[in-house]
């Protein structure tokens, strides 16, 4: 029988020694205890009352969260902890469900000398306080980093909205690019490959040219009426532009784009590149639209214009994925194609061990399915477990983003070499092909809300689950990492950037003022102020001539620096997320609107818990003049 640590006594106030606790916390009969370790702030997360302080008031935090662990081998030998079912549970103040929340049982208060009616003693605020950098203390004791710090890493998640984990009773995973991460310069690299070796053989000239994936990314727009890749800002407007391979400047992009807004929905002309995927496709369309302006595209193709081009292209890359060489060559040689990611396994084996129900929801079919899990997943689980064994539930060939918005026949996939019949009902544990997403609530007995899908492509996983079903949704995007630690990397250049900004401003205020004097003056009127009537006109025409010269000089230092801004990113496009030195990119904006959170990749989530209450941060404003709360992470100034 296990035995609490030793308590020494002084003065009526009880210290537990952290050593001790560690060992003892050893000897628990829990295959994962840093799960619980991790959870213990949670628990104090009572739903209808704030939770008691267990023992004495004066027990220090670290001893409390430590005891916490342990409540669960009382000498009652009950259980001690309740959690809020979906029929008792109510909305938070951030409007959050607190279903899955975990309270203690009143009868077990008493186990700790706890009447369940003690109150704090003092002032909330001061209390917290100290609870809070107690908290910090033992967080870094135990060698596992606060959430502000893991927030703001490159291995961050990003919550756009709210979003309570706990309330989650299923967590549906797409594959492609979001379990199984590929080699970018390996697997789009041989895409484009077949790809233009199916252009070759429709007669298009491709010798001599190159797989550049720098030439593309994420997020950018393809104009098949003008045969342009452009980047829009969160409005639409156009902010660089590239026809073929060539940039155009600044001024050619605001002549071919300035009274126009890139409308998506216009899928006949704009072609979003919503994921990965995209590189490919982008990189042939743009070489090959170099090709027909050098007029070397056989007359016998027939007339082309860049909407056609666009379109033959796209037949060459969808023959390379379904003729099914792509794939064939991936599974003979896994290792070549796929980033293994050891911290994968875990981070989902914690949330089905949280109670979260796990789904696999893909468009790839099941031989190709089961060979890359097999590969990521089964090396890096424990006590001989396979991938399946993580999941409820698997669905592939699963026609996204259809599977979102209607109905399809089910079959469930019943021998190991594929072989299939159909069914009307999913059941746990079961391998299926096609289907709907209505199927699958209507299987689990949870709807909307109660749903977390996770994929990288914002069209077909994460804006359609929400749109028409109303799940929550995650992100992928493994760029975030690169383009993180280059903002961190180019933060001296942004400061000399935006400090010269700042001069100019206010250097061409005062021009402005002494301009319009210039002007009353002209009309016989006085200046704005007094000393600004005064001045003779000669002092007046000098002073505006000198600040003309100095903004003059500032643009020839400044123009430079915007066009290298982000060049730590990408040389051609800046940074993923930006449009400009300010604004947010066209891609940004549709990660806000359908994505409730986001980061670089799913072994992310190993770093927070399965209880993580994700809290949307400030979001600043024109009228803002300061921001609520920042700290100094890596250096770097931070608004939160």
């Amino acid at each position: 029988m296990l035995q609490l640590p030793s308590i020494n006594e002084k003065g009526g106030n009880f210290r537990l020694k952290m050593a001790d606790l560690i060992d003892f916390m050893a000897a628990l009969p829990l295959g994962r205890p840093q799960n619980l370790i991790l959870a213990t702030p949670h628990m104090r997360n009572l739903t209808h009352r704030p939770p008691p302080i267990f023992g004495s008031p004066d027990l220090s935090s670290r001893s409390r969260a430590m005891r916490c662990v342990t409540v669960g081998v009382q000498p009652s030998g009950g259980e001690v902890f309740s959690v809020t079912s979906s029929s008792k549970s109510i909305v938070d103040y951030l409007g959050e469900s607190t279903k899955g929340d975990m309270n203690v049982k009143e009868e077990h208060l008493e186990a700790f000398g706890v009447d369940g009616e003690t109150t704090l003693h003092g002032p909330i605020e001061e209390i917290a306080r100290k609870e809070f950098l107690e908290a910090e203390a033992l967080l870094s004791e135990l060698g596992i980093k606060d959430p502000f710090t893991t927030r703001h890493s490159p291995r961050g998640i990003f919550c756009s909205r709210t979003l309570n984990l706990r309330s989650i009773s299923a967590i549906g995973y797409d594959m492609d690019y979001t379990l199984i991460h590929y080699n970018v310069m390996a697997w789009e690299g041989r895409a484009y490959d077949y790809g233009m070796a199916n252009l070759r053989s429709m007669g298009f000239p491709v010798d001599g040219l190159e797989f550049d994936p720098d030439l593309v990314i994420r997020g950018l727009i393809m104009d098949k009426e003008l045969g342009n890749l452009v980047k829009a800002d969160r409005f639409g407007y156009v902010k660089r532009a590239m026809h073929g391979t060539q940039m155009l400047s600044t001024p050619a992009v605001s002549e071919i784009y300035g009274r126009e807004l890139v409308a998506l929905r216009n899928d006949s002309r704009w072609e979003f590149l919503n994921t990965l995927f995209s590189v490919s496709e982008a990189v042939m369309y743009m070489q090959m639209v170099d090709r027909l302006d050098e007029g070397v595209i056989p007359a016998e193709l027939g007339p082309l214009d860049y909407k056609g081009l666009f379109q033959a292209v796209a037949k060459a890359l969808f023959r390379a994925h379904v003729e099914g060489q792509l794939k064939s060559e991936i599974m003979a040689e896994p290792d070549r194609f796929v980033e293994p990611d050891p911290e994968l396994p875990l981070a989902l084996l914690d949330q089905k061990e949280a109670g979260m129900r796990l789904l696999l929801i893909t468009n790839s079919d099941y031989h190709y399915t089961n060979k890359m899990m097999h590969h990521a997943f089964n090396r890096y689980l424990p006590n001989d477990m396979q991938w399946r064994d993580l999941f409820d539930m698997v669905i592939v060939s699963a026609r996204k983003p259809e599977f979102f918005q209607m109905s399809h026949p089910m079959y469930e996939v019943v021998t190991s070499d594929g072989l299939m019949c159909p069914c009307f009902k999913a059941h746990s544990g079961g391998l299926y092909s096609g289907g709907s997403a209505q199927i699958v609530e209507n299987s689990l007995g949870v709807h909307g809300d109660e749903i977390l899908y996770v994929g990288d492509h914002i069209f077909t996983d994460v804006s359609q689950s929400k749109v028409h079903l109303r799940w929550r949704t995650a992100l992928i995007c493994r760029e975030l990492e690169d383009e993180l630690n280059a903002l961190i990397h180019s933060q001296g250049h942004r400061v000399a950037l935006i400090e010269l900004m700042q001069q100019k401003e206010v250097i061409g205020d005062l021009f402005n003022q002494l301009r319009l004097a210039r002007q009353r003056r002209s009309k016989d009127r006085p200046a704005q102020t007094l000393a600004a009537t005064q001045m003779d006109d000669q002092e007046l025409t000098e002073s505006m001539q000198k600040l003309l010269i100095v903004m003059q000089r500032l643009d020839e230092k400044i123009a430079p620096m915007l066009e290298k801004d982000g060049e730590r990113f990408n040389k051609w496009w800046g940074y993923l997320s930006r449009a400009g030195l300010w604004d947010k990119s066209h891609l940004t904006r549709q990660i806000e609107k359908y994505a409730d959170i986001y980061t670089s990749r799913v072994s992310n989530f190993l770093h927070y818990t399965p209880f993580m209450y994700f809290r949307s941060q400030e979001q600043n404003l024109a009228h803002d003049s300061y921001s609520y709360t920042s700290r100094d992470v890596n250096g770097a100034t931070l608004s939160m």
